[in-house]
């Protein structure tokens, strides 16, 4: 039984065929996954989260998380383990260190479709999958490695259990049996990202039992079962990595969650308003459904006392205001609101097409006036050149953003004939698939400025330098350098976030240019990478260097 909808209600609200749903499940899959080992790793997220796990198999220690063979406390350990286990499986490359970001936000969309369906019915599924998966933002951040998208999998998982079990609809067996999966959730999304898998949903909940006056769902949560899950999916490598590390605990819980909020520690930070722009073109193709959209969502339900609509639309504006307070943001930081906002889009959507078919059309009409505007401007990125990332990769990235223009135009002029047609459905699907391909080839054709922002291709220069070879890191250091050379590297004279583990264990550190001299001169053999203007100071200085590689960025030498 649905809440919202009933197959009598509306003959759009009929379910799509097996044979359909498993054939769109194969195209999306083929999409979602085809690309993943295209794009070289680029700095600094994609290297970071690659070379952890690679140190975990490598070392054999999958408790005390180590970055450049220094310890590394910032975040839990589930998506290191996760690549780390794809690594052991089937190798270290590109598509081993992206998979754990695109098989959640793969999940996340048949997760997403799943509680649609049981909330506000058949079409609204449909269409909120296909809002999502064709969305901007939350297709980008599928496909790098960062840990944002294994949290919001889970945030997103826990929000709709808990509305699952909560609806009216839902008899005890089912409440006991959604609540244990939002607990389970809760409990792997703080060990994706810490303490914010506990604090938003809980926000929430206590936000809708004040608004609506309605403190029942506090008696349905299964709380001393739902407790021992948590704690048992979190506490074991929490209090054994503490045992280990004494001073794991302050850092991880005093300053990477309440510093990092209250304060611009990670130097992050950025305006309130700094995500609204991020929301609305992180949407797209569907800024007009969210415009005119979620104005419907708050409407109450006299026939329920549970408010699906109002509890998901309150997970939104949380997720939204929390991270627009605190003083670190980045744009991915919002994508938890993506699925429950998905949501409440498919449902309007489908109570719209209800009533007139093809009002869709006035979607699709904005959309490609927007990729007219995008196709006439992509040559003018060649404009965000710099000595860094010279002009010619810019040229080069310019074919790839023309046509994910081009591809975003052909879906809107077709969701638009579709529409016309009082074809909804196909006119979804259209526009889902311009969505998701045109954002696929901004990601592919970004690999074209890969020579600027990846260490791949410096690293490629080099022969395999054997472990007992020094490899110093002179005032600068490469997030994915070390992955792409299998190896770590003693950093010199710059610590960057890797001050407090240093502080930890400073015999792995060289302070100074004076100490590196000392022990390049000392070594009979040994490699260095430092930025331009670093090697022209050791070359004045006449230090005995040999130039191997170098790119707009980096300088490789070895010793003559």
């Amino acid at each position: 039984m649905t809440e919202i909808y009933s197959d009598e209600r509306s003959p759009l609200d009929r379910p799509v065929s097996t044979g359909m749903l498993l054939l769109l499940l194969a195209v999306l899959a083929a999409a979602w996954f085809g690309t993943l080992d295209y794009r070289k790793l680029i700095k600094p997220d994609e290297g970071r989260y690659a070379e952890i796990p690679r140190e975990m198999v490598a070392s054999g220690d999958w408790l005390t998380p180590r970055l450049n063979g220094i310890k590394y406390f910032e975040k839990p350990a589930l998506q290191y383990w996760a690549t780390a286990s794809a690594y052991t499986l089937f190798g270290e490359r590109h598509w081993t260190a992206r998979l754990w970001s695109a098989l959640t936000g793969f999940f996340g969309i048949l997760f997403t479709w799943y509680a649609t369906r049981r909330l506000f019915g058949h079409t609204a599924a449909l269409y909120a999958s296909c809002i999502l998966s064709g969305s901007l933002l939350y297709g980008f951040i599928s496909h790098v490695n960062t840990l944002d998208m294994g949290v919001s999998f889970f945030l997103s998982a826990a929000v709709f259990a808990f509305t699952l079990a909560q609806r009216d609809a839902a008899d005890s067996r089912e409440t006991r049996n959604f609540m244990w999966l939002a607990w389970l959730s809760l409990g792997l999304a703080v060990m994706s990202k810490g303490l914010i898998g506990l604090a938003l949903p809980f926000a929430t909940l206590i936000g809708y039992s004040l608004l609506q006056r309605d403190f029942t769902p506090w008696r349905k949560l299964h709380l001393a079962s739902g407790l021992c899950i948590l704690f048992a999916v979190t506490a074991p490598w929490l209090i054994a990595v503490s045992l280990a590390n004494p001073e794991f605990a302050r850092f991880f819980f005093i300053h990477e969650h309440f510093e990092r909020f209250l304060t611009k520690v990670h130097g992050r930070y950025q305006p309130m308003w700094y995500f609204v722009p991020i929301l609305l073109i992180g949407m797209l193709p569907w800024l007009v459904v969210l415009l005119t959209g979620l104005w419907r969502t708050p409407r109450l339900d006299s026939r329920t006392r549970f408010q699906p609509r109002r509890f998901l639309l309150l997970w939104i504006v949380v997720v939204f205001c929390f991270f627009s307070v605190s003083s670190s943001k980045l744009a991915s930081y919002i994508l938890p609101l993506f699925p429950a906002l998905a949501a409440l889009l498919g449902w309007s959507l489908a109570e719209t097409i209800w009533r007139d078919p093809r009002a869709l059309r006035w979607h699709t009409l904005p959309l490609a006036l927007i990729a007219i505007v995008c196709l006439i401007l992509a040559p003018e990125a060649v404009k965000l050149s710099s000595p860094q990332v010279p002009l010619e990769l810019y040229t080069d990235y310019v074919p790839w953003l023309q046509a994910a223009s081009s591809v975003l135009l052909v879906g809107a002029l077709a969701g638009f004939v579709f529409s016309w047609r009082a074809l909804p459905h196909a006119a979804m699907l259209t526009l889902a698939a311009g969505g998701l391909l045109s954002g696929q080839i901004v990601l592919l054709g970004h690999d074209s400025l890969a020579p600027a922002n990846s260490a791949y291709h410096i690293a490629q220069r080099i022969k395999e330098v054997p472990p007992n070879v020094p490899f110093f890191s002179v005032n600068t250091y490469d997030q994915t350098l070390p992955f792409y050379l299998k190896r770590t590297v003693t950093m010199v004279s710059y610590k960057d976030e890797l001050g407090f583990g240093i502080d930890q264990e400073p015999e792995k550190f060289i302070p100074d240019f004076a100490g590196f001299e000392r022990a390049w001169r000392a070594a009979p053999a040994a490699f260095a990478l430092m930025p331009p203007d670093t090697y022209q100071m050791f070359l004045a200085q006449e230090l005995p260097m040999r130039l191997v590689a170098q790119d707009t960025r980096r300088i490789i030498v070895t010793k003559p």
